[in-house]
């Protein structure tokens, strides 16, 4: 029962990244917007690289490939642009405090979730089981 478990919270922590990464590589205006207004340099390419690593991440995690080091790097990921880009809550509308606030505490949630895969691993049901690289969750 656990290691399918496992395989659902996969798939869910998978989805926004292989979306949001798709989405970066094929429109990746409103993301280099963002990353431009926090003074960040080239950031059309940094856009194409937040799109490439988030799609592949996500990839990873969906089919249980370097669970452990993709939680790892998701988990990072996730509290770096929480803080770069979300935390500054005084940017102008209330609503758009609000969202940012929202949006910390998605990202530091997320985090966390990570961690957790990171820590359990991938489960039996992935890649890294086949491979031998991953100890079964008890059952």
């Amino acid at each position: 029962m656990s290691n399918a478990i496992i395989l659902i919270a996969r798939i869910l922590l998978s989805f926004m990244f292989i979306l949001s990464g798709f989405t970066k590589l094929t429109d990746p205006a409103g993301t280099a917007g963002m990353i431009a207004g926090a003074g960040l340099p080239a950031a059309t390419l940094l856009a194409y690289v937040a799109g490439l690593f988030e799609l592949l991440a996500g990839l990873a995690v969906l089919t249980g490939f370097q669970v452990r080091i993709a939680g790892w790097l998701l988990a990072a990921f996730c509290v770096f642009t929480g803080v770069a880009f979300h935390l500054p809550y005084a940017s102008g509308t209330e609503l758009v405090n609000i969202l940012n606030q929202i949006m910390v505490m998605k990202n530091i949630t997320l985090a966390g979730a990570y961690i957790l895969l990171a820590t359990v691993g991938a489960g039996a049901y992935s890649i890294d089981a086949r491979r031998g690289l991953q100890a079964v969750a008890a059952r």
